[in-house]
């Protein structure tokens, strides 16, 4: 790793940021002066320090490349942006399995813990120590061709098999477990974890599947087929999509929108669940069902649970 620092802190912290917005070069400046004012050592990508015009000092603020370890020896890493920045810092951590944790300038930020009202009092948990770090599931893609792999890598949110020009169905057969399930003619084929079932999973019409449950999705996309429906399968099967050798279009594999690979008539893609998760920071242990309606801004006025009546009554009694 290529360091640039006159000391290493016994602490440190990874800050990756979406640079090429005003308000996230603001937040993430106010992040690194206060952690470096608590003595919490700041390693920056040389591009991005460069945008927020950093530089190495005083032994708390170093550079790294984005090809070296960016993660190596830091106990966190502090993402600021949207959802696509935690993606990529996952990306760019996925060897070290350093913790995220992400503070939302983006749109839904269904990934981050923080908006950026709570900086001062999330800087203030990383110093004290005071979160939790729960493990997502992650899958394990890999793309053969000739029974070759030609193509391997990992997802967070999903690996999505898409027809590659608009005017082509794509011919797909399905499988589970080495068994073939039905042949598609389709815009694509979505394979998605429960963490990104809120995302691409939820935009096919998948199910949203709590990020507790232990499961793989497969979701057709505009399949032309009887039997075309959403389906979760046990975190130990493998799914499988095959593109036909005599389909007339092509296909194009993504995987969390940032890894692509093309794929010819014959490829197969198999995905499994893989071997090592991502970890995601927690500051509270807020109910999923309550960043749900946060996060879509669902309609529950007039629910009379009772948590609520006793918030409502002054913790008195229930109705």
């Amino acid at each position: 790793m290529t360091v640039e620092t006159s000391a290493s802190p016994q602490r440190r912290v990874l800050v990756l940021a979406h640079t090429g917005r005003e308000e996230v070069r603001e937040v993430a400046r106010a992040c690194v002066q206060a952690l470096t004012t608590h003595g919490v050592g700041v390693r920056l990508l040389v591009d991005e320090a460069a945008d927020l015009g950093l530089e190495a000092e005083d032994g708390l603020v170093e550079t790294t490349a984005p090809d070296d370890v960016p993660g190596e020896d830091c106990e966190l890493v502090l993402v600021i942006g949207g959802d696509g920045s935690i993606l990529r810092a996952a990306e760019l951590t996925h060897e070290t399995s350093t913790p995220l944790l992400g503070i939302n300038l983006g749109h839904v930020g269904f990934l981050a813990e923080a908006e950026p009202e709570d900086v001062d009092a999330t800087i203030a948990s990383i110093v004290a120590r005071d979160y939790t770090a729960e493990d997502r599931l992650t899958l394990d893609v890999r793309v053969k061709v000739d029974n070759e792999t030609m193509f391997s890598t990992f997802a967070l949110n999903e690996a999505s098999v898409e027809k590659a020009a608009r005017e082509r169905m794509l011919e797909v057969v399905v499988e589970v477990d080495d068994r073939p399930l039905s042949r598609w003619g389709c815009d694509g084929v979505v394979c998605a974890t429960p963490t990104g079932s809120t995302a691409y999973n939820f935009s096919a019409g998948g199910p949203v599947v709590w990020p507790e449950v232990e499961a793989l999705l497969m979701v057709p996309l505009s399949a032309h087929a009887l039997f075309a429906r959403p389906m979760v399968v046990a975190p130990t099967s493998v799914l499988a999509v095959e593109v036909l050798s005599n389909t007339e279009g092509s296909g194009v594999l993504w995987c969390d929108g940032r890894r692509t690979v093309d794929l010819p008539p014959g490829a197969r893609i198999e995905v499994r669940r893989g071997a090592r998760p991502v970890r995601l920071v927690r500051l509270h242990r807020a109910p999923f069902t309550d960043r749900l309606v946060a996060k879509f801004g669902l309609p529950v006025e007039g629910w009379r649970g009772a948590a609520e009546r006793r918030r409502r009554d002054g913790g008195e009694h229930d109705a």
